[in-house]
């Protein structure tokens, strides 16, 4: 990931309810929060059904849909505003800490 955290990219999905708009909107937004803290991540956009077979680092959805994620990554952010990336980066930036992976 980076110089103090994983030595591989992290995986990363931004998840809504139908995995087109607002999931792209979210992905393109946490890809510039994560270049930002210098995180390498791969970042994927996708419906929350999808994302429930799925298994990533850490998975990024309104709250509404942070609970059908448990279990597809141990980091799991809520957000409301999809368009507000210092936010993100501020969230994502705690969440990273406290795995140690920052």
């Amino acid at each position: 990931m980076n110089q103090t955290g994983p030595d591989r990219e992290l995986r990363v999905l931004t998840v809504c309810g139908v995995g087109m708009g607002s999931s792209l909107i979210l992905r393109m937004n946490a890809e510039k929060a994560l270049s930002s803290l210098g995180v390498a991540a791969k970042v994927e956009h996708t419906d929350v059904s999808s994302a429930r077979g799925m298994k990533a680092d850490v998975a990024i959805a309104q709250g509404l849909h942070t609970d059908e994620l448990a279990g597809v990554a141990p980091v799991v952010i809520a957000i409301s505003n999809f368009m507000d990336v210092d936010g993100l980066r501020r969230q994502l930036d705690e969440a990273l800490r406290a795995q140690e992976w920052l």
